[in-house]
């Protein structure tokens, strides 16, 4: 892959804890609408409770049975996707613009980040070009999905670590019929969501260039 620019700002990572998905799409969708050229960018990691997301070219025959659980469309690409506790989510809120690199490449370094901590664990992972995400044999255990408005990026990547994987059954997950996804439990991998994103925050950033880091709590 190609490696960006280093950058000489810091990288500002947000840990949220467990919040409703409504209140963090529009915490992200309001940063991104104020930010100015000097905005540090930003990767939010958190938790969602029990919740459907269905992107902009989302079809609701991907939608079998919902049930309860609550299904929200947003502004992201893609189709529909589920969140849950146990899942790791990384929300980037990038100047991609600023940092002068496509969607591609930050498709591919938050990719390429699940792969390597994959690997660490000794866990042989790929992406697949016509496919984004990440996959273990025919089963994925990370999901991705964006937006980019005016050269700034929001939304980001899901990683399952430890929870219930049952929900994924009731949709075809990000459009897929049949579509198996697995975990890092079920691989073997046998970290809590905690360490999980300590492991996937640092990759991530490296990947996109930052050496940098301030850590903080809470919403913007």
């Amino acid at each position: 892959m190609t490696v960006p620019v280093p950058c000489s700002q810091p990288l500002r990572v947000r840990r949220l804890g467990c919040r409703e998905y409504t209140p963090v799409f529009a915490a992200m969708q309001a940063f991104t609408a104020i930010r100015t050229a000097d905005t540090l960018d930003e990767l939010w990691q958190v938790e969602h409770p029990p919740v459907f997301t269905q992107g902009l070219a989302g079809k609701a025959e991907h939608l079998l049975a919902p049930g309860r659980i609550p299904v929200i469309q947003v502004d992201r690409g893609g189709q529909v996707t589920y969140h849950g506790p146990g899942q790791v989510i990384v929300y980037c809120l990038l100047d991609v613009r600023r940092r002068g690199f496509g969607v591609r490449t930050l498709v591919t370094a938050l990719e390429q980040a699940v792969i390597d901590l994959l690997a660490a664990h000794a866990i042989a992972a790929c992406a697949r070009p016509t496919a984004p995400g990440v996959y273990v044999g025919d089963a994925k255990v990370a999901s991705l999905g964006l937006r980019i408005r005016q050269g700034r990026s929001y939304h980001g990547l899901s990683l399952n670590v430890d929870m219930d994987l049952e929900p994924f059954t009731r949709i075809n997950p990000c459009g897929y019929p049949g579509l198996r996804m697995t975990q890092l439990r079920d691989l073997g991998v046998h970290l809590t969501p905690a360490a999980a994103a300590e492991e996937l925050l640092l990759r991530l950033g490296q990947h996109l260039g930052f050496t940098r880091f301030g850590w903080v709590e809470g919403l913007p």
